[in-house]
């Protein structure tokens, strides 16, 4: 069963719905050009069945679906979460995920692009370019950190380190952003790519020829871990990266 997910966290930004959207737009944008047959058709969130409305992103399109999905009265504190997905013909099922915005200094801010599937394999293209998506998303949210996993490897990684969700940590791919790249020691198993604002994707697949063992993966961890690329962003926040 085909269950993969690229992330990306950072800390304080506050953002309003106008904000969010212009960054979701421009993710939804590349996800399309990277492989319009999986990344179009958009669903709201709802009961995950094809009678959710449809919604064809625009910027004002996606501000006024944010405002729509939340409605508390400390908006302005906790931030806007909001979510989409599509499921076309001979793809997997995508879900595009955000949590952005808010003052709060104790609230990770988060994005995400999921596929699941139990027809499609792991060897389709868009899911061998993942560790290209992890850039997108990196550059469309000015993450601080992301990673590609399996929920197999997710969960042996955070179990070796005893990690919280929001850890930083290397799972198929990881992003680092400036800081965190500047301290990523040389000669790991992966290709090096740059990334937008001095940030750095390490691609443990090269390219989506192979599945990175969760062995590899956890001596990765060990040595960026060990060279401080991987620091939390500790809570109360005071910025978006390390």
């Amino acid at each position: 069963m085909l269950n993969v997910v690229v992330n990306g966290f950072w800390g304080l930004r506050e953002e309003d719905p106008q904000a969010i959207a212009e960054r979701w737009y421009a993710t939804l944008t590349r996800l399309g050009d990277i492989d319009h047959a999986t990344f179009h058709g958009w669903h709201e969130a709802g009961d995950g069945v094809p009678a959710d409305p449809l919604l064809m992103p625009s910027v004002p399109a996606l501000a006024d679906y944010v405002v729509r999905e939340n409605t508390g009265p400390d908006l302005d504190v906790v931030g806007y979460g909001a979510s989409l997905w599509a499921h076309n013909t001979d793809a997997a099922k995508v879900t595009s995920a955000v949590r952005a915005g808010g003052s709060s200094p104790y609230i990770t801010r988060s994005v995400s692009v999921s596929f699941r599937s139990r027809t499609v394999g792991e060897d389709v293209d868009v899911v061998r370019r993942t560790p290209e998506i992890l850039a997108v998303v990196a550059e469309a949210w000015d993450i601080d950190a992301g990673q590609v996993y399996d929920r197999p490897l997710y969960r042996a990684v955070a179990d070796h380190f005893g990690l919280e969700n929001s850890d930083p940590r290397c799972g198929r791919a990881v992003f680092l952003s400036e800081r965190r790249a500047a301290r990523a020691p040389e000669g790991l198993p992966g290709a090096y790519t740059p990334a937008a604002d001095g940030g750095l994707v390490i691609d443990l697949t090269l390219g989506g020829t192979r599945t990175p063992s969760a062995e590899t993966v956890i001596d990765v961890n060990t040595e960026l871990r060990a060279a401080g690329a991987l620091e939390p962003l500790t809570a109360p926040f005071d910025r978006a990266k390390l």
